[in-house]
Parts: structure tokens; C-alpha cells; sequence
């Protein structure tokens, strides 16, 4: 049984964003899945194909920390604990824990049956290792150790009971230990250098890491020892399939064309324009979810012209056609995300869906009274003889279709009267750029299961996070001493109630600010063959699991 109050209070705070996950399957596929689970057990052996879109930098999920990483790290890494559907916190590697009255330390008591597959023992020595590991700058954390910034350390009272110590009380740290940015791995893995170590990371996990072979694919094996689940899995013992091909197709057309031909098994990133030939194809069916956290945004960079002024923020996000763009590019198959929160995240409110709105006319009277009251022959404001420009660093790595959506934002803006630029570079120099907080526009989103991601998107304390030289989190510079006060107070009670309060205030001052475009949330979106079963999202983030997928021989 799970011990400390804080645990059931953990169920309650994440369980309407649970409620609102959609898992959606194409009209006649979902009875076929099912029936065929129905129909018989569950097959051992195989090797399943699953293509993706972008390759990681690093396998280790604690370096850095994005998407790519923690689906992958969802195959060889566990976790301490585990998330449910609704919300609730259950055991996983740590078989039960104890909170303190303070909340200032977390004793978790430790399976002693886990083996990680380099045949290292899991003890407490390893939790200490990792939470360690996550918060060295060396390791440039930017997700994971940015989680845990309350961290102090790890205190080991024998092999199997690890008191984790935090400076200061933190009402997210089980939530954000559930995710696979914070899975555990072999200490004696995690001495090697930090390159080796992101080559072939080795976990506990249903599958081990047999191979890279960088810009083509990674070789998954099964882990035959595997014994100990979590109890969100369908079955317990090694996983189904005795091999997974992890394959990388960038081309969205090229990976839709090879799930369609059945060169491979599934797929993620469905593109937009193949969702209805994917539920109108007998051979496929669809599975599909929103992640939480922070959606699809702009953030505007406030801490210079022509950003640092209110009234020149709200004309230039009621500029953008959002609605219209996501109709143009995206098919009508993505919806709108209009608040700071993701509609699937904890004590997210829909009352700042619409308090952006595209809106011209008013941003258009916004820009007269900013100043900007006379144009060139191009159309472009202007003001003490400089035109209204806004730049907007762009990855080599962004999709086209949000590509396209930019330059559908650049469009309707220019109707206003900006000057947007989209500046196209590599990633290595956009990250530059952002280090330097040289831009007036970052294009991103930020995935989590707890609403404590607008502290870390829009807090001081975030301005100069721990991770990458020049790295910071909170990329529009926002600094409001009254946020501050309420996103840190959400972490000091577990009263749900409490905390959906203040939640709800933090997502009022940071609207009423305008410091985002948001646009859509992040959604996983997987076309499956229909010989493939039981490829399900993991509940925290909604990543790909194939521990219990198993294919028909």
C-alpha cells in the first residue's frame, strides 16, 4: 500500500486532466482491435517496426530533455513510481514511500528484485546516482534536472530505503517523477563519460538497447529477466516482443507511405493530411492523445523592442489567424489551444481559451495607441522612423506544417502592419540565439503532467535555469514578484482545491500579460497495422509504450 497522505492527494490533483485524454480510433478499427484481443492471447516473439520523425541527440533522457528522448527512454527506462489514467500516483520501482510532515523528505522504500541489464543491482545507491546525476550541470539537464531544482540530496539508510531530501517543499515531485525524463539508470552506466553514456544508456526496463545506428534506426531486445511492471501494464513478466526496430523517417509523406506498404508496423507523427486515409484504411487503425503541459506557442520576448511594450504583445497576438491557419494547414484535425495550459493538463481552466482572440480591428487601435501610427510604402508601421519588425529564429528541425502555420502568422500580421521575419538556421545556432536572448519570438511547447510548468515556463526563478550555457526556461523573460509568489505557494500544500486556486490565478496574470501565441497542444498521433496489438501511451505524458504490444505471426 502506498503510504503518506500526500499520495491519495496526488490522485485527486491530476484527475481532470486525465479525464480529458482522448484515445481516438478510426470507425471499425476500434471493434476490430478489440475483438481481436478478444479473440485470442497475446503472441511471444516478433519484431515490430516503428518509424518516427526525429532522432534524438542523446539516448539518455536526462541530458537535455526532449519528446524524442523520453519515447524512447519509455522502452529501456523505469521509474520510481507510476501514474495512472486518473492521475493517481501507484508504486513502481519503489514499492511504497513516506512523506514528512515538513514535505521536505520522501523515503522510499525500493524493490529488491530489479535488476538493471548490465547486471547491476537497483539499491538506493542507484536513486542517488540518478537524482544526482539529473541536477550536475555537467550532465545539462535542462528538463529533468530543471524538475527537481528543490533537490538537496539523497541520504541511504540501507540497500533498499533512499530518504530523498528537498530544500524546499515541492508538491509536484512525485507527479514529475512518474515521467521518463526522470527514469533510473545503471549507476555504474551513469560513471561512464557523458557521450558514452548517451550512445547506450542501460535501464531496467522490458527492452535493452542492442544497438544506434545513427540517422537510420536503433535495435531494441527484449529483457528476458523482466519482472516488475507497473501496475498501469496489462500483463507482468518480459515484454511480448522479442525485438523493436526503432526506425527514423523524417519525410512525413515517406513515413505515411511505409506504414500504408507495411515496411513498418507503426508510426508516429501522423501528418495531418494522412489522418483520414489512416481511419479509412482497413489495414491501420489510429491512436491518438494531447500531452500536457504548456501547447504549441510563440513566446514573446519581452525583455526588448518591440515586446517590452503590453500594448504592442496583445496587437501582435490578436494578429494571428491562429484558427484560420490550423483549418489551412493542419486539415481540421488539430484544434485550438488558447490558454497557457493544455486542456489535458491538472487544474487547467478553460477561461482563457479566448482572451486572445485574432482580432485585427482591435489590434490595429492597439498599435495606434503604442505609437505606431503611420506606415511605409510596404505597409509596415512605423515609429520614430523604425518599422515594426519582429524576428523569429526557426530550427532546421521544425515541421513543415508548423513552418507553414509561421508563415501564415507572418501573413495576417503583416496585415496589421509587422514586419515578421522567419529566419531559417540550423538548430545549434537558434539555441545560440536563444542563449542570448536574441530573438523577439520562440517557437515551442513545453511537455508535463502538472500545472507547476508555468513556473518553470514563466517564473524568475527560471530566467537563468540550470542546463545549457545561456539556457533558460522561461524564454520571455517575464519577472512578476505576485506570480512568483502564487506558483510557489501551489507547491507548498496538497489540498487540491488549494492548488487548483492558485493555479487558476497564475493562469490569469500570465494571460492577461500576453507573453504567448498559443496554437495548438502537442499531440501523440500513431497509425498502427492491424497485425500490431496493444500498443498503448503510457498515462503521464502519453508517450509510446510497447512493453505489452505484441504482433501476429
Amino acid at each position: 500500500m502506498l503510504s503518506g497522505h500526500t499520495v491519495s492527494q496526488s490522485g485527486k490533483t491530476l484527475l481532470l486532466g486525465a479525464l480529458l485524454v482522448t484515445v481516438s480510433l478510426p470507425l471499425g478499427a476500434c471493434h476490430k482491435n478489440k475483438h481481436a484481443r478478444r479473440a485470442g492471447s497475446p503472441v511471444s516473439g516478433g519484431t515490430l517496426i516503428y518509424a518516427t520523425d526525429r532522432e534524438p541527440v542523446c539516448l539518455d533522457p536526462h541530458v537535455q530533455g526532449d519528446m524524442p528522448q523520453v519515447f524512447v527512454a519509455q522502452q529501456y527506462l523505469d521509474s520510481l513510481v507510476s501514474m495512472d489514467k486518473a492521475g493517481t500516483i501507484h508504486p513502481w520501482l519503489a514499492s511504497s514511500w513516506d512523506i514528512s510532515p515538513d514535505g521536505l523528505s520522501y523515503t522510499f522504500h525500493l524493490r529488491s528484485d530489479v535488476t538493471f541489464t548490465d547486471g547491476t543491482p537497483f539499491t538506493a545507491e542507484a536513486v542517488k546516482a540518478n537524482l544526482d546525476h539529473m541536477v550536475d550541470p555537467a550532465t545539462q539537464s535542462s528538463t529533468a534536472g530543471g524538475y527537481i531544482r528543490q533537490y538537496h540530496s539523497t541520504e541511504i539508510v540501507d540497500s533498499h530505503t533512499a530518504i530523498v531530501h528537498l530544500s524546499r517543499p515541492y508538491a509536484a515531485f512525485l507527479e514529475v517523477l512518474a515521467q521518463g525524463f526522470l527514469g533510473i539508470e545503471s549507476p555504474q552506466a551513469l560513471a561512464r563519460p557523458r557521450d558514452l553514456n548517451c550512445q547506450a544508456p542501460v535501464g531496467s526496463g522490458p527492452f535493452r538497447i542492442a544497438s544506434w545506428d545513427r540517422q537510420n534506426k536503433i535495435v531494441f531486445d527484449r529483457n528476458n529477466a523482466y519482472h516488475w511492471a507497473p501496475p498501469t501494464a496489462l500483463h507482468d513478466g518480459p515484454a511480448y516482443l522479442e525485438h523493436v526496430e526503432w526506425r527514423f523517417i523524417p519525410e512525413p509523406s515517406a513515413r505515411f507511405a511505409a506504414v500504408q506498404a507495411a515496411e513498418v508496423d507503426a508510426i508516429d507523427s501522423l501528418p495531418p493530411e494522412a489522418e483520414t486515409p489512416a481511419r479509412h484504411n482497413a489495414d491501420l487503425w489510429v491512436l491518438m492523445a494531447d500531452r500536457p503541459g504548456n501547447p504549441t506557442n510563440g513566446t514573446l520576448n519581452i525583455r526588448r523592442a518591440p515586446f517590452n511594450d503590453q500594448l504592442v504583445r496583445e496587437a501582435f497576438i490578436r494578429s494571428a489567424d491562429i484558427e484560420g491557419a490550423l483549418s489551412s494547414v493542419f486539415f481540421h484535425h488539430y484544434r485550438r489551444a488558447g490558454g497557457p495550459l493544455t486542456a489535458t493538463t491538472p487544474f487547467y481552466s478553460p477561461d482563457f481559451e479566448h482572451a486572445a482572440d485574432y482580432n485585427p480591428d482591435k489590434a490595429n487601435t492597439l498599435l495606434d495607441q503604442a505609437g505606431w501610427t503611420t506606415k511605409d510604402a510596404d505597409g509596415i508601421r512605423k515609429r520614430n522612423g523604425q518599422r515594426l519588425t519582429v524576428h523569429i529564429p526557426l530550427r532546421a528541425s521544425l515541421s513543415n506544417s508548423e513552418r507553414t502555420l509561421w508563415e501564415q502568422v507572418q501573413a495576417t500580421a503583416r496585415e496589421t502592419g509587422f514586419d515578421v521575419l522567419l529566419e531559417n538556421a540550423d538548430d545549434t545556432s537558434v539555441n545560440a540565439r536563444e542563449g542570448q536572448w536574441d530573438y523577439d519570438v520562440r517557437v515551442g511547447y513545453w511537455n508535463t503532467n502538472t500545472a507547476d510548468v508555468l513556473r518553470i515556463v514563466f517564473s524568475s526563478e527560471f530566467l537563468g535555469a540550470a542546463g545549457i550555457a545561456g539556457h533558460h526556461q522561461n524564454e520571455s523573460g517575464f519577472s512578476n514578484p505576485e506570480f512568483d509568489r502564487i506558483v510557489n505557494a501551489a507547491l507548498l500544500t496538497t489540498d487540491s482545491e488549494q492548488r487548483r486556486d492558485l493555479y487558476y490565478q497564475a493562469q490569469k496574470i500570465v494571460s492577461a500579460a500576453f507573453l504567448q501565441i498559443t496554437t495548438y497542444p502537442q499531440t501523440t498521433r500513431l497509425a498502427i497495422s492491424k497485425r500490431v496489438h496493444d500498443i498503448r501511451l503510457e498515462p503521464s505524458l502519453n508517450v509510446t509504450t510497447l512493453y505489452d504490444a505484441w504482433v501476429e505471426q
